[in-house]
């Protein structure tokens, strides 16, 4: 059975060395998975479109789309699924985040940073107005806390609170001493840098809003990496194996009873008057044949 055509559809981005980024992770991929056809998408700013990229499959061709995003959002939950209804045979993945994978990664960049105990850390994602995608940047932020005994907070470029910059503040306000500092506030020790972590795949528009949100410290976003490539190949998996499943089961689910026509009505049994009736028509008929008058 041929592997279905993955999409790989990621956000779009201006920046060149972004874009450039998230091609070598598509590229990955493809060397991971030597055979699967990996085809390239986008929900804005760049081209191709996955509307058209779904609408341009071949004919009897199975896809699934696999999200190079880090939460649901917007995008999974309305501009995927719509591009994957439009098609019959066609599949969403997750997206990529939240993995503990990434929460790795994330504390990897920041030891390359050079950040210490003593810092603090915002963690920023992206933002959505999806609840849902809140709900996945803090369940990373779990995940990091779990590596690191920095004091965190998690915070948004657009469409979630609190921000980028007012997290920052606030994480600010703490390590000099102000409202909010002490043990309620994570027994923060004063001196430490408040140090942004880049929850983003790739540089772009919002990396650069990062560098202007008055931190110490910007950690690099989180490719390049090879786990990026290997959590994307496991969401493709998980969707074809649960495709398969739920076609398995209608297969085997019994056919549709079709109701038995109707069978043609016995024929009624005479009643007594009824057979009264037939013997004195048949002496009629004895009578007026031998005895005419």
């Amino acid at each position: 059975m041929n592997s279905p055509i993955m999409i790989a559809c990621a956000h779009g981005t201006s920046s060149t060395q972004g874009a450039s980024e998230v091609n070598a992770l598509r590229d990955a991929i493809a060397a991971l998975r030597p055979g699967l056809d990996v085809r390239e998408a986008y929900v804005d700013v760049q081209q191709p479109d996955l509307v058209d990229v779904v609408a341009g499959l071949p004919e009897g061709e199975s896809a699934v789309v696999v999200p190079l995003l880090l939460s649901v959002g917007y995008h999974v939950k309305v501009d995927i699924a719509r591009a994957v209804k439009s098609r019959s045979g066609s599949a969403a993945a997750a997206p990529l985040g939240p993995d503990p994978r990434l929460a790795a990664l994330l504390d990897q960049r920041l030891r390359e940073a050079g950040v210490t105990d003593r810092d603090v850390i915002v963690l920023a994602a992206a933002g959505s107005s999806n609840p849902k995608a809140a709900v996945s940047v803090e369940e990373l932020l779990g995940q990091l806390q779990e590596l690191r005994p920095n004091r965190m907070v998690a915070a948004y470029g657009a469409s979630a609170k609190p921000s980028v910059p007012d997290a920052v503040a606030m994480l600010r306000e703490e390590l000099e001493g102000g409202a909010g500092a002490g043990a309620s506030a994570g027994a923060v020790d004063v001196g430490g840098r408040v140090v942004i972590a880049s929850y983003l795949l790739a540089p772009g528009y919002f990396h650069d809003q990062l560098a202007k949100a008055g931190a110490d410290l910007v950690t690099e976003p989180l490719l390049p990496s090879p786990v990026l490539a290997e959590i994307a190949l496991e969401r493709y998996d998980a969707a074809v194996a649960k495709a398969r499943e739920t076609a398995a089961e209608k297969a085997a689910e019994p056919p549709a009873e079709v109701p038995a026509s109707e069978p043609a009505a016995a024929p009624a049994e005479a009643g007594p008057d009824a057979q009264q009736g037939g013997f004195f028509k048949a002496v009629r008929r004895f009578v007026t044949k031998y005895f005419p008058r």
